[in-house]
């Protein structure tokens, strides 16, 4: 929960998490797999140990809370199981936006030639070619997370994804991977929408 913390006000020194959007989630047990998310509403830059709450396989809390988890924790779970993976991290740039946007007819963008793709898992050389599927927008979670789950299966390189008009989803074994890969992947997105304004 402290590294949750710690990234969130992080992200929002950067403008990645305005005002209450983003959500965060860790693992905190595989079997039964059990997430702790953000709560719905949560400010990223201001989270406290009450911001918090971990849910179950099926995104409904554990234990007694009046606490709701964040709507987009079914996406969360998706995730998880499709990566096998230990943190998500979901952030609201405006460079995500506008790209997620500007390249959805594509159902994606490609990232090709920077040296800040070696800050990926697994990636050994700038000349990687990261495919970034973009998915529409729901408001349906349930539709959305079948979304997410396909577009995983279907691209099982893809170290992130970005939803139409919202924002960037990425994740890693752990909180500081995760993180990693949020950074470079607001990196890569900002220079390539200033890159197409020169």
């Amino acid at each position: 929960m402290k590294s949750l913390i710690e990234a969130g006000r992080r992200f929002y020194s950067r403008n990645w998490v305005l005002a209450t959007s983003g959500n965060f989630s860790a693992v905190v047990s595989e079997s039964p797999l059990q997430l702790c998310i953000t709560r719905s509403g949560a400010h990223k830059g201001t989270l406290t140990p009450r911001d918090f709450l971990t849910i179950d396989g099926s995104a409904k809390p554990v234990g007694r809370t009046s606490a709701r988890p964040s709507a987009e924790a079914r996406l969360h779970l998706e995730i998880v199981r499709a990566r096998n993976t230990g943190a998500v991290l979901h952030t609201h740039s405006v460079w995500s936006t506008m790209l997620s946007e500007h390249h959805a007819s594509e159902g994606g963008l490609a990232l090709h030639g920077y040296e800040m793709l070696k800050a990926l898992e697994g990636v050994i050389t700038h000349l990687h070619r990261e495919w970034v599927p973009i998915l529409e927008n729901d408001q349906d979670m349930a539709r959305l997370a079948g979304d997410v789950a396909r577009v995983l299966a279907q691209h099982p390189d893809a170290h992130a994804f970005l939803l139409r008009g919202h924002g960037l989803y990425t994740w890693g074994r752990t909180v500081a991977e995760a993180e990693r890969h949020v950074e470079a992947m607001e990196f890569l997105l900002e220079t390539v929408g200033r890159r197409s304004q020169m």
